[in-house]
C-alpha cells in the first residue's frame, strides 16, 4: 500500500505538502494540490484510519447502547441521535444488548479501549455504579436521570409524567385504572408504580396487582393484555400504557373482541409515536426524538471540552387528547 512518502516523490513535493493536502489545509498552491491529488489517484492511496485515530486521538465515532433496534421508542430515540450526529459529524455504532449485562460491558470496554469517542446509554440493565466506573475512560450521556453521578443526562420526570396521565383519567371520571409497562424494576418503572400507588391512595381505591401488567413491549403484547383482562372478574375501565405501540395493540384487540373504546375501556399511551397519531390514541408526548438530539449535543460538549461540568437536562412533556378517552 502506498504511503505519503511515495505520494510526495510521485508528485514532486514535500511530505509536509502532501500532509496539508490530505488534511484539507487551505495554504497549498493549486498546482501542487492537483499534483498530489493525481499521485493519490495513480497510487490508489487510502489513508489508514487507525493511524489517523492515533494521531488525532479521536475516532469521530460514538456508541449508542440500546436493548432493541426494532422497537418504536428506541427507533425514534436513535432517529434523534442520528440527526444530532450528522450536525456534529459523528458516525454512530449501534450496540444492541437485549438487556444483557455482559453485552453492555462489552460496549463499555470499547469506550475504555478508545474505540469510541463517547457513549450514549439509551437504556440498560447494568447498575449505575457499574456504568459510572467507566466514566473515567470517556464521556457518557444517559437518556435517563443518572442523579449526581459523573454522567451527563437528559431525561423526563417519569413520576410526574405518569401522574399527568392518571390525573387526566381521574378527571374524566375513572377510578378503576390499570397500567401496562415493560420493565417494572427499571428506574422509570419504579417511578411510574409510585405515582400509580399514590394516586390510587388519594382516591381511596385498593391496589390490584392483577391490573398492573408488565413485560409489555410489542404490539402483540397489547393484544395479550386484553386477553388477560377478559379473564378477570373485575376489570379496569381505563389503562395507562407505557408505549404507543403496545397501546395500539390494546386498541386493536379491544375492538376485535367487542370492547368499546373509550366507552368501556379508555386508553392513554406514551411517547406520541406515529401509530398514536394514525389510530387517534390519546397519549403523552415526552419528546423522545428531541432527547436523542440533546444527548448528542451533551456528548459533543464533553468530547470537545466545551462543557467542563456534567450536565443534567430535564425535558418537558404534554398530554395530547385524541379519541381513546
Amino acid at each position: 500500500m502506498a504511503n505519503i512518502k511515495q505520494i510526495a516523490r510521485q508528485a514532486g513535493v514535500s511530505v509536509a505538502t502532501v500532509s496539508r493536502v490530505l488534511n484539507g489545509h487551505p495554504y497549498v498552491s493549486e498546482a501542487k494540490r492537483r499534483a498530489v491529488e493525481a499521485a493519490v489517484e495513480a497510487l490508489n492511496y487510502a489513508p489508514n484510519a487507525n493511524a489517523i485515530h492515533l494521531i488525532k486521538g479521536k475516532t469521530q465515532m460514538i456508541g449508542v447502547l440500546l436493548p432493541f433496534v426494532n422497537h418504536a421508542y428506541f427507533a425514534t430515540l436513535v432517529e434523534g441521535i442520528g440527526i444530532g450526529a450528522l450536525q456534529h459529524q459523528y458516525r454512530l455504532l449501534l450496540c444492541q444488548t437485549n438487556y444483557e449485562e455482559a453485552k453492555e460491558l462489552e460496549v463499555l470496554d470499547m469506550l475504555k479501549m478508545k474505540q469510541l469517542d463517547g457513549l450514549i446509554v439509551c437504556s440498560k440493565a447494568s447498575s449505575w455504579d457499574k456504568i459510572q466506573s467507566y466514566a473515567a475512560y470517556g464521556p457518557i450521556v444517559a437518556c435517563d436521570d443518572a442523579g449526581d453521578r459523573p454522567i451527563s443526562s437528559v431525561y423526563i420526570d417519569h413520576y410526574r409524567c405518569f401522574e399527568l396521565g392518571m390525573r387526566y383519567l381521574i378527571g374524566k371520571g375513572h377510578r378503576r385504572i390499570g397500567y401496562c409497562q415493560s420493565r417494572p424494576d427499571s428506574n422509570s418503572g419504579l417511578q411510574r408504580r409510585r405515582a400509580y400507588e399514590n394516586l390510587l391512595g388519594e382516591l381511596g381505591e385498593p391496589l390490584r396487582e392483577e391490573w398492573m401488567l408488565s413485560d409489555c413491549v410489542h404490539m402483540e403484547d397489547g393484544a395479550e393484555v386484553i386477553d388477560r383482562l377478559l379473564q378477570l372478574r373485575e376489570r379496569p375501565t381505563a389503562l395507562l400504557v407505557s408505549g404507543d405501540t403496545v397501546a395500539g395493540g390494546v386498541l386493536a384487540e379491544a375492538e376485535r373482541r367487542g370492547i368499546r373504546v373509550p366507552e368501556e375501556l379508555a386508553i392513554v399511551g406514551l411517547d406520541n409515536q406515529p401509530i398514536a397519531r394514525v389510530l387517534g390514541i390519546t397519549t403523552i408526548d415526552n419528546q423522545v426524538g428531541s432527547m436523542g438530539q440533546v444527548a448528542v449535543r451533551l456528548l459533543h460538549d464533553r468530547i470537545s471540552g466545551r462543557a467542563g461540568q456534567f450536565e443534567r437536562l430535564e425535558l418537558s412533556y404534554r398530554l395530547l387528547e385524541r379519541q381513546t378517552v
